[in-house]
């Protein structure tokens, strides 16, 4: 038996994009047949905008924490974030963070990238770029990069495998997820174990170790759904 990992979704508590709410969400998941979700709800300050003077760590939680309640006992429910400072458009997945540390840490999209790459690493988390040849993105420095998605279920092809190529040259992990936002989205990224995945430091540790298969799934114009996994050590 295998199991499922998803890398990157949203819900409508927290990400202002989202249209389905954690339990909804939840419910897709289970039905896709994933045993563990990683919640990265949007961190940046279109979102801290958007919830005003309600902005807070508990607020940016609530869509993490109803789903881990709602789900409790059928699907493992991981704390994760995307992140954007304002600096500029690019988008960053976090994994390996945890309540405390966002609690210890507000207001990250206040910082830029060079200044919290090194307090991530303090504090064992791992910094993906996401999607990260979409239009408004910018190309990082890789030393402050751990990896970047190289396949996104809602980016065009052609930059998913500009992606994949990019993190085969200069060893970068790669990760892969389904952006989930809507039921309009088809579910067909994250990763494929042995075992289960039960919680963020078993993630990273995955994700540092590249043993796990990358999921990647499309849907063709007829409805039929494609498998290509990746390997995590993109040697093909």
């Amino acid at each position: 038996m295998q199991y499922k990992t998803e890398l990157h979704m949203h819900t409508s508590e927290v990400s202002v994009c989202a249209k389905l709410t954690a339990p909804e969400m939840a419910e897709r998941y289970i039905e896709a047949g994933y045993h563990t979700v990683v919640v990265t709800n949007h961190y940046s300050p279109t979102t801290a905008d958007a919830m005003g003077t309600n902005w807070s760590t508990d607020r940016y939680l609530e869509g993490y924490r109803v789903m881990k309640e709602y789900a409790k006992g059928r699907l493992t429910v991981l704390l994760g974030v995307e992140l954007r400072f304002s600096s500029h458009n690019n988008d960053y997945l976090l994994y390996g963070v945890t309540e405390d540390f966002l609690y210890a840490h507000p207001d990250l999209h206040l910082m830029k990238l060079k200044d919290f790459y090194p307090l991530a690493h303090e504090n064992g988390i791992l910094v993906i770029q996401a999607h990260p040849f979409r239009n408004g993105m910018t190309v990082c420095k890789t030393d402050l990069l751990d990896g970047i998605e190289v396949f996104n279920v809602n980016t065009l092809a052609f930059r998913n495998q500009i992606a994949l190529e990019w993190a085969k040259y200069f060893d970068l992990i790669p990760t892969t997820g389904s952006d989930l936002h809507s039921d309009r989205t088809h579910i067909g990224g994250g990763l494929l174990t042995d075992t289960p995945i039960e919680n963020v430091e078993e993630l990273v540790r995955v994700l540092k170790a590249r043993t796990a298969t990358l999921i990647r799934e499309t849907v063709t114009p007829t409805g039929e759904v494609e498998s290509r996994p990746i390997p995590a050590t993109l040697e093909e």
